[in-house]
């Protein structure tokens, strides 16, 4: 070591200076009191580089990716946005609104977002923020007092940013069974104190109505509903005369898009989603003219044409990983994590993407990417139930932008993660009725209230040659054919159950011959599907 000067060792063939080298021997008993904005800036390395033209390239290539997949998909109709933060480069609509109708797609025909909704949502939260009406960090206790968890110690720790971070400790998709029963947002929310919790702020579940109680709670700190704060706030600031989060408004567009369902090889317009419910979290409608004007803000840290919209300061916490929403499968794997409202990840050029899918398993797909480091950043709209659609022609952009071509056939892989969403559920799904069974008791004696804490008093008579049962708070309604002994079934089918579902719903008998008990399969996701004799 005589070589070197008396502040510094060796580390291999570097010279290191002592102090430094000390303190990574032990660095796991000091305390750093230094803090972040205390140290230099790093350099500003932003993954592989990109080509001067590349970009320009890319957005020569959007018709052929377009045209592309939806050769290979068949989707009625689908509308592209691609920006920087300063100029809109591509604006165009393609195919039509409505299977069979001649009415086509263009750069303001609006679409159901799905869940792209909770991006837009969560810069109306940023911009309260910004205000200084709440913090990210504002104890829900504070601004929504009724709202409660299962455990009491969680619900006076949780927060606005909890919620929007998908970290509260509710079980995946919390609340959305009631949604499909034709419960109100207010019951639903109401509920949740009956779901059980995972670990709190460690364990990630996405919860639409969650994020709908945060979003809730902002918009009363702020003296009006949500509907009308981010139409006050965001949509008319922007210019987004074709945006709104009332479905009511989408419904009276001229110019819509029609849902699609895939059945067979066509595509049909079947169903309509109503959303309104869970609005913050997926009931907004908008155009790929006004996604472009949302889009340049973001990348603009909040700045649109000259215009502060949103406080850069209140914005980042949203664009910034707040919670690990996919671990890696292997040390060199990359993992995936979720800010407030938006999916933020790292692709294998180094860069940060900044991203949300949607979709309506009625009929819509939707998903946008943003890169900042190159202030790019695309929006694909479409028509058709949740395929893969969007997000192979977000993704093959891209790849184009980062590397000068397609890396890889992004419709298969996203359409086999999209899979299980189609599956039927129900242990019986895909079942023939038994041809041998054992016949039921009296239809009579099944009669009865039977009750339950999440979904409320189930009443069940006979009808006919059958029973129907019914939820009292939502009025939900199912016909119950028999299916051996005292067991029954009937066949959901909605946002959350596709075509060909089945239900089991069992009377367990009591002592004196009559049932005591009725478990419903399909109420049971959370574990909240019996209801007890009244």
């Amino acid at each position: 070591m005589s070589e070197n000067t008396p502040d510094e060792t060796t580390n291999g063939d570097t010279a290191v200076p002592r102090r430094l080298f000390c303190l990574t021997a032990v660095l796991g008993i000091l305390t750093i009191s230094a803090q972040a904005e205390d140290l230099p800036p790093p350099p500003q390395t932003a993954g592989i580089a990109i080509p001067d033209g590349q970009i320009e390239r890319a957005v020569g290539e959007v018709d052929a990716i377009v045209a592309g997949i939806m050769e290979r998909t068949g989707i009625p109709g689908l509308a592209v946005a691609v920006v920087s933060k300063d100029k809109v480069l591509f604006l165009k609509g393609y195919g039509v609104r409505k299977a069979g109708a001649p009415e086509k797609v263009d750069a303001d025909t609006v679409f159901q977002l799905a869940s792209l909704s909770k991006s837009i949502g969560a810069t109306v939260v940023a911009h309260e923020v910004g205000e200084g009406v709440v913090h990210w960090d504002t104890p829900m206790t504070e601004l929504l007092p009724w709202f409660k968890l299962a455990s009491p110690q969680v619900t006076a720790l949780l927060t606005v940013g909890d919620l929007y971070a998908h970290r509260s400790g509710l079980p995946d998709h919390a609340g959305d069974d009631l949604e499909d029963l034709g419960f109100s947002r207010q019951q639903i929310l109401e509920r949740l104190s009956q779901e059980p919790l995972s670990a709190f702020r460690t364990h990630y579940a996405y919860t639409n109505f969650g994020l709908t109680a945060a979003a809730q709670a902002v918009a009363e700190a702020a003296g009006t509903d949500w509907d009308s704060l981010s139409a006050e706030v965001l949509y008319k600031p922007l210019g987004m005369e074709s945006t709104s989060s009332r479905f009511s408004d989408f419904m009276a567009r001229e110019n819509r898009a029609y849902p699609h369902v895939r059945i067979g090889d066509a595509w049909d317009s079947v169903f309509q989603r109503k959303p309104d419910a869970q609005t913050p979290a997926g009931g907004v409608s908008s155009s790929a003219a006004d996604m472009a004007r949302w889009m340049q803000m973001v990348l603009g840290m909040g700045e649109y044409e000259g215009k502060r919209i949103v406080a850069a300061e209140a914005l980042l916490p949203a664009l910034s990983p707040q919670a690990v929403s996919s671990r890696p499968y292997a040390p060199d794997a990359r993992a995936g994590f979720y800010g407030y409202g938006f999916g933020v990840g790292v692709s294998p050029a180094g860069r940060v993407m900044i991203s949300h899918s949607g979709g309506f398993l009625l009929g819509a797909g939707t998903n946008y990417v943003l890169l900042p480091s190159a202030d790019i950043g695309i929006a694909v709209l479409t028509n058709a139930q949740p395929i893969g659609a969007a997000e192979a022609v977000g993704m093959s952009f891209m790849d184009m932008v980062q590397y000068g071509k397609i890396r890889r056939d992004w419709l298969p892989m996203y359409g086999e993660l999209m899979k299980p969403a189609f599956q039927p559920v129900g242990k019986h799904a895909g079942e023939e009725a038994p041809d041998a069974t054992t016949p039921p008791r009296p239809l009579a004696d099944y009669s009865g209230t039977y009750a339950n804490a999440y979904f409320g008093d189930l009443t069940v008579k006979p009808s006919g040659e059958s029973l129907v049962m019914q939820l009292k708070d939502s009025g939900a309604s199912f016909s119950l054919e028999h299916w051996t002994g005292d067991e029954f079934v009937f066949r959901p089918q909605n946002e959350n159950a596709p075509e060909g579902s089945i239900s089991s719903v069992f009377f367990q008998i009591g002592e004196g011959g009559k049932p005591e008990r009725v478990s419903v399969e399909y109420f049971n996701e959370s574990g909240n599907g019996d209801f007890t004799r009244r």
